[in-house]
């Protein structure tokens, strides 16, 4: 069973070795993108949307577990942001 992508004010974190920072992850994406080729045939991506996302594994990248990583808050998730809405502190 995969694990969801975390939300804006969550994160990952392995419960084996505390890690928050560096995950492999495997997924599947259905993705609808706009593909703009030049006269030379070079093709670019210039938009993509994401129609169907799944994460089927996340991988500890410090200790390798697969079922230990979990989707926690994120310490400042419920703190307002530093900065007000006219850019001033």
């Amino acid at each position: 069973m995969g694990i969801a992508m975390p939300g804006d004010d969550e994160r990952w974190r392995c419960t084996g070795c505390g890690n928050l920072t560096r995950f492999d992850v495997t997924r599947t994406v259905r993705s609808r993108d706009y593909v703009h080729q030049d006269l030379s045939g070079e093709g670019r991506v210039e938009e993509r949307t994401v129609l169907s996302e799944t994460v089927e594994q996340v991988t500890c990248r410090w200790c390798g577990a697969t079922d230990r990583v979990e989707i926690t808050a994120r310490p400042d998730a419920d703190q307002p942001s530093a900065e007000s809405p006219t850019g001033h502190r």
